[in-house]
């Protein structure tokens, strides 16, 4: 699996701008600055953020953006869910029931063991919060890991 450009800079951003923008609002080009992410590139992935609620936007001198919602309780997911980034892990058309990869339109023999390793991809991301990457503080999920030594 891999996350693509779309929910990797959407979450650069968001953790900019959780860190940059607690108190103000941010201007996208001080963000594509820092993260040295393009600037249109940027404007694309903020209307979509924007539209699912997560950051509201000020115009005029001295506007930029902010989030919309408290670092708590923005998790990853929400973020790369916002800007339609797949993490689907398997080849096959899950959005299409009985319909698999192979040539018979079966699933393939590792499809089970995929889709649950995107579950869990799913289910990590939407338990670390803004807060927690932009503070440096560990996940839930890597706090009970180290419980666990």
């Amino acid at each position: 699996m891999k996350l693509g450009s779309k929910g990797r800079y959407a979450v650069m951003a968001m953790v900019d701008l959780g860190v940059h923008g607690r108190d103000r609002t941010v201007p996208l080009a001080e963000i594509a600055a820092r993260q040295e992410i393009s600037l249109s590139y940027l404007e694309q992935l903020f209307a979509r953020l924007r539209r699912r609620g997560l950051v509201s936007s000020v115009r005029g001198p001295g506007g930029g953006y902010r989030l919309a919602r408290p670092l708590d309780s923005i998790s990853i997911l929400d973020v790369v869910d916002a800007v339609d980034e797949s993490m689907r892990v398997t080849r096959c058309d899950d959005s299409a029931p009985r319909v698999g990869c192979m040539k018979d339109r079966g699933k393939c023999l590792t499809h089970d063991l995929w889709a649950d390793l995107g579950e869990h991809i799913r289910r990590f991301l939407g338990e670390v919060t803004l807060e927690h990457v932009c503070e440096r503080r560990p996940c839930p999920a890597r706090a009970q890991l180290w419980a666990a030594e």
